[in-house]
């Protein structure tokens, strides 16, 4: 016999050579070996993959709902605590998903869902495209990124539902039900159904929605700061001509925007243009003039459209002759063929940025800029790093400088938005720092896993949601994550008539750094995929354009629910701190105590929740906070 026993309490039991149910939660457990001549105990860790301590059942016939923070496996049983309906919070101009579950006894063909009319008391009617219904889907995990995880299928791609489906006997079909308000949606309690229908099944699941009075700004207090590789959307897309690129183009910005996430390059297809003078290496005389003109006409419309539209939080600027690198490459600087030694670069470089300064000083977006012209230095790179950012700080000093790497007293002096691998940052370094006015940011990537808050499919949900409570907590003032389109990597799959399928394979390659075409070696799964390619462009070779948007996934709908998380104490600190909150001193600190992040949520860097519910009842009291003060 086995058994699985919790500090001596038995959990599960079932035959050698058999299945057993997994008991509820996960972690440490023992594993007992039975025979009629010897007992034999194993330390095991059960994975967070298999936890099953969540749930609410919602009908008999295998219907079920879950917190939008939970992965659910399909193979999970049904849960037997019980729930009277789907039920969502969220303030005005804010999103927010619960999911609901199919686990049906016998097979239905033609299944469909159809959300009816939700209305609170005073007759406020939530508009039809203010609730969204998603189908999850499921990868193959068969590389675990780290211990933690396992090889199975991970929900992860959240593709709409556009026809009507069949669902397995005995197997969980989550969907993910996405309610949008707007900043006029009325506040109150919204009452409705879900009809889910199919050949012989007719069911109606209430729903309720609460709607806070209170409104989130369209742009958001964390800055992002993401890559976003739309050549590859294009490549995959079938885009070829300007006009289609610039569909493409839109929906993924938008895509972007509706997580509240601001891309490296929110203008990709406008860059402005720069015009140098007509001197290079052996042509003399050198003339007197070295001026640089520069036509921001189109730069300057599509980042207004980036501004109003999207609601950006920041953006890369590029240097042009600044070179740059990474610990495993370098490019010297140089301007039209002169190295940074001579007289001609000296004035060009010193021309063009104090050109592009003014101008973007001019247009108040200076502040939101940011150069990032190395990644990740070594300590033999920092003479190198060092001596271009104080070629930048003599040119223009007010353009941010921001590196990606951790403090470092060789460094000082060089950035002012520093941006380390989130395990690096020290927080007493950087309020130091914070006190000379300059930034933090922090970045996590391939790095850091288990046991840290990462970005990969085989992780918990809640890790990405939890990152944003940590970024809140150590005062950090902006998250970076280095690419949200990596669907295939040259090196792991050369052939660019055969790229990666992501819904197939969900693991992000790595490419570059000397890697041979062929070669195989993990980043991580899903490291570096936000928005999946739509389902018709997903092997990269569409017969023709396809416009269809790309596909979100449960992390990018996590990573936005932390920066809501984050505004909401934002806000809340906003108002206390404001001239005329009129509050009682007891009040006061109530209310103060509501910013500090629970240990619950997050007790340390390496300690927090798997389960999203302490994130849901300290939002709610923030909420409520929010809703008594305003």
């Amino acid at each position: 016999d086995l058994r699985v026993l919790d500090n001596g309490r038995e959990l599960a039991r079932g035959k050698l050579g058999a299945a057993i149910n997994s008991p509820a939660g996960s972690g440490a457990r023992d594993l007992v070996l039975e025979s009629r001549v010897a007992t034999l105990t194993v330390p095991i860790d059960i994975a967070d993959y298999f936890n099953n301590d969540y749930g609410e059942l919602l009908d008999g016939s295998g219907v079920w709902c879950a917190s939008s923070g939970w992965k659910i496996p399909k193979s999970r049983e049904l849960p037997a605590k019980k729930a009277k309906e789907l039920h969502v919070e969220l303030a005005r101009n804010e999103a927010e998903a619960v999911q609901l579950i199919m686990h049906p006894s016998r097979p239905i063909s033609d299944f469909t869902l159809t959300v009816g009319k939700l209305q609170n008391q005073a007759g406020d009617v939530l508009t039809p495209e203010s609730v969204q219904i998603l189908q999850v889907a499921y990868v193959p995990v068969t590389l675990p990124t780290d211990p933690s995880g396992v090889a199975a299928l991970w929900p992860d791609p959240l593709p709409p539902v556009t026809a009507p489906m069949t669902l397995t006997a005995h197997e969980n079909q989550p969907f993910w039900v996405r309610v949008k308000t707007t900043v006029n949606t009325a506040p109150g309690l919204y009452k409705g159904t879900i009809r889910l229908a199919g050949r012989d099944y007719d069911k109606s699941i209430p729903i309720t929605v609460h709607v806070y009075r209170f409104s989130l700004p369209d742009r958001m207090t964390c800055t992002s700061a993401l890559g976003c590789n739309v050549e590859r959307a294009f490549q995959y897309h079938g885009a070829v001509t300007d006009q289609d690129q610039r569909k493409v183009l839109d929906l993924y910005l938008q895509a972007l925007s509706d997580h509240h996430i601001t891309p490296y390059h929110p203008a990709p297809l406008d860059p402005f243009q720069v015009t140098w003078p007509d001197v290079k290496p052996g042509n003399q005389p050198i003339p007197d003039d070295l001026s640089v003109r520069i036509d921001w006409t189109r730069w300057d419309q599509a980042m207004h459209k980036a501004y109003d539209q999207y609601h950006i939080t920041s953006f890369l600027l590029p240097i042009q002759g600044m070179g740059g690198g990474t610990f495993y490459s370098r490019t010297e600087p140089s301007l039209l063929g002169f190295g940074e030694e001579t007289e001609v670069y000296q004035t060009l470089f010193k021309n063009y940025c104090k050109t592009v300064q003014d101008h973007l000083e001019e247009k108040g977006w200076l502040q939101d800029a940011y150069v990032y012209w190395f990644d990740e230095p070594d300590p033999k790179d920092y003479p190198f790093v060092m001596n271009g950012f104080n070629r930048i700080k003599a040119a223009a000093p007010g353009i941010p400088r921001m590196l990606t790497e951790e403090i470092q007293a060789e460094l000082i002096g060089g950035p002012n938005i520093w941006c380390p691998i989130s395990p690096e940052l020290k927080p007493e370094q950087t309020r130091e720092r914070q006190t000379h006015g300059e930034k933090i940011w922090w970045y996590v990537c391939t790095g850091p896993k288990a046991p840290y808050a990462t970005l990969f499919i085989d992780h918990p949900a809640t890790e990405l949601r939890v990152w944003l409570w940590q970024t809140w907590e150590r005062d950090v003032q902006g998250i970076l994550i280095w690419e949200t389109l990596l669907w295939t990597s040259p090196t792991a799959y050369p052939d660019p008539k055969a790229p990666q399928n992501p819904y197939q394979d969900p693991m992000g390659w790595e490419y570059g750094y000397g890697g041979e075409p062929g070669m195989r070696r993990p980043w991580g799964n899903g490291d570096g995929r936000f928005l999946y390619p739509p389902l018709a462009a997903a092997d990269g070779r569409p017969s023709a354009p396809v416009f269809d948007p790309p596909v979100d996934c449960i992390r990018i709908e996590m990573l936005r629910d932390g920066i809501e998380d984050y505004e909401y104490l934002a806000m809340l600190r906003k108002v206390l701190t404001a001239e005329g909150t009129d509050i009682n001193i007891e009040q006061r600190r109530s209310y103060e105590r509501l910013l500090q992040v629970p240990a619950e949520i997050s007790a340390s860097m390496t300690q927090f929740t798997k389960n999203p519910k302490p994130i849901e009842l300290h939002r709610r009291k923030v909420a409520v906070a929010l809703e008594t003060l305003q």
